[in-house]
């Protein structure tokens, strides 16, 4: 298996609806490590590394997000994969 790392920028409804939370859960469900973040005005942003098929499962989760969460747009940057994470954390 090939593995990959991924760059997301998260925008909508996705600040104060347990987003970060939800993303490290279904991290740790895929196996992936990174990270996730609020950015100013209102968005997420977060970096996936594991599996490709991983890494897309949760870039396909992020593209609605948990059931309070409304994503309006949601920008991919596919990067080379560095293994440079542990775990997977909610960064502040």
């Amino acid at each position: 298996m090939a593995k990959t790392r991924a760059r997301l920028i998260i925008k909508g409804i996705v600040q104060g609806v347990n987003f970060r939370y939800y993303t490290q859960r279904q991290a740790k469900i895929n196996n992936l490590t990174g990270w996730v973040r609020n950015l100013p005005g209102g968005s997420v942003a977060a970096l996936f590394e594991g599996e490709e098929e991983d890494v897309e499962a949760l870039i396909q989760w992020c593209r609605h997000g948990p059931p309070s969460a409304h994503v309006t747009e949601l920008i991919v940057q596919p990067e080379e994969f560095r293994g440079e994470f542990q775990s997977f954390s909610i960064l502040f």
